[in-house]
């Protein structure tokens, strides 16, 4: 009986350690969006190990997109304090390069940065269009923190993006979405024709595609999960490769409300036809 005791004090220890402020996230989050809007390839309380993510490829800090000063439309962020962990959307699309750019941040039990992780997203890539993407962003009302009591558990919010991607691989998954329920994919908009219905399954969803290497945000606050994730099949001139992709998910009252997603390409548009995407 001991060891077992043992092991789940333990166990129970790592998770409390693994826990971070709000108040302590939020300066993170600030402290990133002030460093890529000034260009300053570095952010405060790096570890000394720390990784550097783009599209999926390491690289150094200093020859990432960080190094460039970007202006920004819209910035949206949120704060996983159970797994000490950032997500940051921003929109940047009056910049010379428009750029759309979702990044997590994790940090370890001292508040060290281990790991920044983004993608980034420009004119080469899915559904482009940065210009539709901050105007359409600006219409959606219900980006508010959740009142306490009308909150949904972390489950909860992890579920329904979870079934999501679930059901690309399983229809007999039903997806729990709102009326209304958009998506904003790229830059196009799925309720661009109609603002009071779920538009969010418009175009159907695959059946065959296995969705793994989930890693997740979660702000019960604000009733949003972040999972980033491979696409495997996005990229036709590179069908068996997963693509750099990530989805963000408003849940209000176990339902999708809204999608947010940008999704990088090897090849141009990813093989597919160029066409206005708004």
């Amino acid at each position: 009986m001991l060891p077992t005791i043992l092991l789940s004090s333990l166990s129970l220890a790592s998770v409390a350690l693994s826990h971070c402020s709000r108040s302590f996230l939020k300066q993170a989050s600030d402290a990133y969006v002030a460093a890529q809007a000034a260009g300053t390839p570095t952010l405060p309380r790096l570890a000394d190990n720390f990784t550097y993510i783009e599209n999926d490829k390491p690289l150094d800090i200093k020859t990432g997109v960080l190094a460039t000063a970007l202006k920004f439309n819209s910035n949206r962020s949120i704060h996983d304090t159970v797994q000490c962990a950032t997500f940051t959307e921003l929109i940047a699309a009056d910049n010379p390069h428009p750029y759309v750019i979702h990044t997590r941040i994790v940090f370890n039990h001292a508040e060290r940065i281990t790991l920044v992780d983004s993608v980034v997203t420009d004119g080469d890539d899915w559904a482009f269009n940065a210009t539709g993407y901050v105007y359409w962003n600006s219409i959606e009302t219900s980006w508010d923190p959740i009142a306490a009591g009308a909150r949904d558990s972390r489950a909860v919010v992890q579920a329904a993006g979870d079934a999501y991607f679930d059901r690309w691989n399983n229809v007999s998954v039903v997806i729990p979405m709102a009326v209304p329920c958009a998506r904003l994919e790229g830059g196009a908009y799925t309720g661009r024709g109609n603002l009071t219905a779920n538009t969010c399954d418009i175009g159907g969803f695959p059946s065959t595609i296995k969705v793994t290497n989930r890693r997740y945000v979660v702000d019960e606050e604000m009733g949003v999960v972040s999972i980033f994730m491979g696409f495997p099949g996005l990229d036709r001139t590179y069908p068996e490769r997963p693509m750099p992709d990530s989805h963000m998910f408003r849940v209000e009252k176990g339902l999708i409300r809204y999608i947010h997603t940008v999704s990088a390409c090897q090849s141009y548009h990813c093989g597919m036809p160029q066409q206005d995407w708004e």
